[in-house]
């Protein structure tokens, strides 16, 4: 089987994934991109400064709206190396990110194709197109080896 090369967004995202573990975080990274130019990169910090909405998710969503003056990310597309959790799922509803790439499935705390799947509710302002699968081994591998290193 041939795999598809990572393309760069999701990449960037890993690499975010790996500094946040580096600093004791879980490895989590996002990537904004619009009009094909990455507008945020953040990584989960929840730990230092103690906050839990310091999802990769959150802190991208909101260095993009940041730099583009604007509470509404149309035509935004999201990169993270891990399905959103209802959190997550809900402020990208709310930001209105046209298109959400995830690596690695989280059947225990994802809330798109897990859980929840808040895009799939009524009440969702808006869903974006969702796309799984890419980088989804060196993201599963970067939260396994996490993990098995604390316990």
């Amino acid at each position: 089987m041939t795999r598809l090369p990572i393309p760069a967004p999701m990449q960037a995202a890993l690499d975010a994934a790996a500094k946040a573990a580096a600093a004791g975080e879980v490895p989590v990274g996002a990537v904004v991109v619009k009009g094909g130019e990455v507008i945020a990169i953040a990584a989960n910090a929840t730990r230092n400064p103690p906050d839990p909405t310091g999802h990769a998710e959150m802190r991208a969503i909101r260095q993009a709206a940041a730099a583009l003056g604007d509470d509404r990310l149309t035509d935004c597309d999201l990169y993270v190396t891990l399905e959103p959790c209802a959190m997550c799922a809900g402020a990208i509803s709310h930001a209105r990110i046209a298109r959400l790439y995830y690596a690695a499935s989280d059947p225990k705390g994802g809330a798109v194709e897990h859980g929840a799947r808040v895009f799939e509710q009524a009440q969702c302002l808006h869903a974006p197109e969702v796309y799984s699968g890419m980088g989804e081994s060196e993201a599963a591998e970067l939260l396994r080896g996490f993990f098995r290193e604390r316990r």
